[in-house]
C-alpha cells in the first residue's frame, strides 16, 4: 500500500481542550484556556489564562461547557479557532442537588 503526497501533506492539527466562558454572541464561544507554571527562580505556581474566539457553526455549546477545538482559517478580525465537538456539557451539571446553606436551619 503505497502512500500518495495528498496524505503526507495532510497533517493532523493539535487540537486543545477549553471551558467555555461566553456564549452571548451567535456562531461565536469566548474558550478560556487554563495554563498552570512553575516560576523557574521561586517555584511559586503563575496561574494564566488564554482566551480565545472560536466559531461554532451550529450554536452547540452553551456556558460551562468543556469543548475540543481546532485552529481553522480565519473566519473573521478576532475567530481563527472552530468547534470540534462537546467534551462534556457543564449546564446540566451546574447546582445540581445541592441545598444553600442554612436552609434546614431555618425549617428547624
Amino acid at each position: 500500500m503505497a502512500t500518495t503526497t495528498k496524505d503526507k501533506a495532510k497533517k493532523t492539527q493539535a487540537t486543545r481542550i477549553g471551558l467555555v466562558d461566553g456564549d452571548k454572541r451567535s456562531k461565536t464561544r469566548k474558550v478560556v484556556l487554563p495554563n498552570e507554571q512553575i516560576h523557574p527562580k521561586y517555584g511559586k505556581i503563575i496561574r494564566r489564562k488564554t482566551v480565545l474566539n472560536v466559531h461554532d457553526e451550529k450554536n452547540v455549546s452553551r456556558t460551562g461547557d468543556l469543548v475540543e477545538i481546532a485552529p481553522c482559517n480565519p473566519v473573521s478580525k478576532t475567530k481563527s479557532w472552530a468547534l470540534v465537538r462537546v467534551v462534556r456539557k457543564g449546564a446540566s451539571m451546574k447546582f445540581e442537588g445541592i441545598e444553600a446553606p442554612g436552609k434546614d436551619e431555618a425549617k428547624a
